[in-house]
């Protein structure tokens, strides 16, 4: 069925969408669970601007995930958001009603419960976490932590108030955060010959490294990690959960 003819229409905006992990889930979930109202599309607009005439164009249009590099730039149209989403300035999903465009962040949601699940299992207590980046996931990911009592700090190239670079990541620090969790596309398809440039030697049995990164399924974070006997997690069990976060709100809304 074509997305012009179904009731419902769910899409992704952000620029590239070279691939969209979202169209080819809600595809499988739709068939799946035999949902035949509904259809997802990805949208790669080039400018936030456009987003007016996208839904104006789509009259079906009642949902929408939001990627980079538009999470945060989104909020200007939004009428409402919700408290995570408020607290940490990034959406990523959409609700979109006559009344007004309300934002949500569902990467809460997902690095949160996938977070817990692995501690869980691994019989980690983790106290100090490390963020590598600074922009919307970052954001998302330090508010979940601290919903989980984990204290966190951000890792960026640049220095600043609360900020430290990954020259200043030294044993005594690596020995405290034992959580580090990266939020950068660094060791994304297709540049999977990158990574975070941390002293990996410092990393031991007691860490848990997480990578947003889904694709490929073991960064060269992750494998650094891995070689010097710490846990790993990538981002494709927080992927799935932030989608069936995503979809709960667009249809109990």
């Amino acid at each position: 069925m074509k997305r012009e003819e179904v009731k419902y229409l769910y899409g992704l905006i952000g620029y590239p969408l070279s691939h969209s992990f979202s169209k080819g889930y809600f595809a499988k979930k739709f068939e799946k669970e035999g949902i035949q109202d509904s259809y997802y599309e990805a949208f790669p607009i080039d400018s936030i601007e456009k987003l007016p005439e996208l839904i104006e164009q789509n009259p079906n249009l009642v949902g929408l995930n939001v990627t980079i590099p538009y999470k945060e730039q989104i909020l200007p149209y939004l009428k409402d958001l919700g408290k995570g989403a408020a607290a940490i300035g990034a959406v990523n999903t959409v609700l979109i009603k006559e009344e007004g465009w309300l934002g949500y962040n569902s990467d809460i949601y997902g690095f949160g419960t996938s977070l817990a699940r692995a501690l869980e299992k691994q019989s980690l207590t983790i106290e100090h976490a490390l963020i590598l980046g600074t922009g919307g996931a970052a954001k998302a990911v330090e508010y979940a932590l601290e919903q989980a009592g984990i204290s966190a700090t951000y890792v960026s190239r640049r220095s600043g108030k609360g900020i430290l670079t990954y020259d200043e990541l030294s044993q005594s620090i690596l020995d405290k955060y034992k959580l580090i969790v990266n939020t950068t596309p660094l060791g994304m398809s297709p540049n999977v010959d990158s990574f975070p440039n941390i002293p990996y030697h410092y990393i031991g049995q007691n860490h848990l490294c997480f990578d947003l990164v889904y694709n490929p399924e073991a960064t060269l974070f992750l494998q650094k990690a891995q070689q010097q006997g710490a846990n790993i997690l990538n981002g494709l069990e927080m992927l799935h959960l932030q989608a069936e976060k995503s979809w709960e709100i667009w249809t109990t809304n």
